[in-house]
C-alpha cells in the first residue's frame, strides 16, 4: 500500500519502520521543520522493550539511560518527608525524548520518505483511497492515512470531528522548563504536592540543568491555546503564596527559552478508525503524561497495528478487519493505562 503517516515523534516513525518491513511505501509528514529536539524524558515499561528489541535499537536506547535514583517528597519548606523509588517516574528505563526521536528518525530515514514543514489540511476518502490536501504540497492519493500526531491531532479533527468531542481534561494544567541546577540534584527528583498544586524538580541527563514542573488545578484544556504571557500569569497566581524555591523558579520561568504549557488530558474515542483512516498513539488513546505510559503505548500500538495490517488485504474490508482486531487486542491495555493516568493526577493534587 501507499501509506501516509502524520506525525514524526514516536508512534509515527515506529509504525513507519514496521510498515516498510512489510513492503509498503510510507510517507511521514510533520509540521515541524525538522525532527523535534524538544521534550524532557520518556520512559519504557513492559512490552515496549520487545518492540525496541525487534527494531534493533534497544541497546542503543539503553545507552541514553538517565539512571534516575529516586524522588524525595518534601513539605512546603523543602524538608524531606519521604521518598519515591526511581520507577515511580522513570519506569524500567528512562531516556531524554530528543535521543529517542533522533534514533527513530535515523533508523527509518533511508527507507521512509519524510516531509517536514507541512501538514494535512483536508481528507476526502471513498472505498478505494484517501485524497489528501496539504498546506504546502500538492494533493496526493493514499491507500491508508494514519494519525500519529498527538493529543490535538489534525487527522483526528478532520476525520472524526472537533477536539472537544474526544479530549477529556483531567483537571490540571502546568508549565515545564529547564533552568540551572541550583539545588545540586544528582539524577534525583524533588516533589511537593498539595491540594490543587504540585512542584516537581529533577536533574537527569544534563547535570548542570534542572527540569521544573509547576502544576495546578484548572477547569479547561483551552488554557493551552493562550499566549505565553497569560499562561505565565496564571502560574504566578497559582503559586503566589508559596515560599521555599518557588519565587526564584517563577522568576526563572519568565527567562526560560524552552517553556512548555500543557494540560493533563486523555483522548477517549468509541473507534480509532473510520474507513481508510486510523489513529495510533496519543492521537487515538492518550493516557495522560501522569500515567507514565505514553511512549510505551505509542510503540506497542504501532507494532500491533502493523502486525494486524500484515494479516489482512489492503482493500476496505481487509483494513476494517485489521482495525477491529487491533482495537479488540489493545483497548484493555489502554483502559488500564488511562485509569492509572487519572489516579496519578489525583495523587498530584488534581
Amino acid at each position: 500500500m501507499n501509506i501516509l503517516i502524520s506525525g514524526a515523534s514516536v508512534a509515527g516513525p515506529a509504525l513507519a519502520y514496521w510498515l516498510h518491513r512489510q513492503g509498503h511505501r510510507v510517507t511521514v509528514v510533520e509540521r515541524a521543520p525538522a525532527p523535534r529536539d524538544s521534550g524532557y524524558a520518556v520512559d519504557f515499561r513492559g512490552r515496549a522493550f520487545e518492540v525496541l528489541e525487534g527494531m534493533g535499537i534497544l541497546e542503543e536506547v539503553r545507552g541514553h539511560d538517565t539512571r534516575m535514583r529516586g524522588t524525595d517528597l518534601v513539605d512546603a519548606e523543602g524538608r524531606v518527608t519521604g521518598e519515591l523509588p526511581a520507577e515511580a517516574f522513570a519506569g524500567e528505563l528512562e531516556v531524554p525524548k530528543r535521543d529517542l526521536t533522533r534514533i527513530l528518525h535515523r533508523v527509518t530515514e533511508g527507507d521512509v520518505r519524510y516531509v517536514f514543514g507541512d501538514s494535512i489540511s483536508a481528507l476526502t476518502q471513498d472505498g478505494t483511497g484517501v485524497r489528501v490536501e496539504f498546506e504546502n504540497h500538492e494533493p496526493a492519493e493514499y491507500d491508508l492515512v494514519v494519525g500519529a500526531d498527538g493529543v490535538y491531532s489534525t487527522v483526528r479533527r478532520l476525520a472524526f470531528g472537533p477536539h472537544t468531542d474526544h479530549v477529556r481534561h483531567l483537571g490540571m494544567s502546568g508549565v515545564g522548563f529547564t533552568t540551572a541546577n541550583h539545588l545540586g540534584l544528582d539524577r534525583r527528583g524533588v516533589l511537593h504536592s498539595a491540594p490543587g498544586r504540585a512542584i516537581y524538580l529533577f536533574s537527569a541527563a544534563e547535570p548542570d540543568r534542572m527540569t521544573v514542573s509547576l502544576s495546578f488545578a484548572t477547569d479547561s484544556p483551552q488554557l493551552d491555546l493562550l499566549d505565553r504571557a497569560t499562561q505565565e500569569e496564571l502560574v504566578r497566581t497559582a503559586f503566589a503564596d508559596f515560599g521555599w524555591e518557588v519565587p526564584r523558579l517563577l522568576k526563572e520561568m519568565g527567562e526560560a527559552d524552552d517553556l512548555l504549557f500543557s494540560s493533563a488530558c486523555q483522548v477517549e474515542m468509541d473507534r480509532w478508525s473510520t474507513g481508510r483512516v486510523v489513529l495510533v498513539g496519543d492521537a487515538g488513546y492518550c493516557a495522560a503524561p501522569s500515567s507514565g505510559m505514553g511512549t510505551s503505548q505509542a510503540l506497542i500500538g504501532a507494532h500491533d497495528l502493523a502486525r494486524r495490517l500484515a494479516e489482512h488485504d489492503g482493500d476496505l474490508a481487509g483494513l476494517t478487519a485489521a482495525f477491529t482486531a487491533h482495537e479488540r487486542e489493545l483497548r484493555p491495555y489502554v483502559a488500564e493505562n488511562q485509569r492509572h493516568g487519572r489516579e496519578a493526577v489525583k495523587m498530584l493534587g488534581g
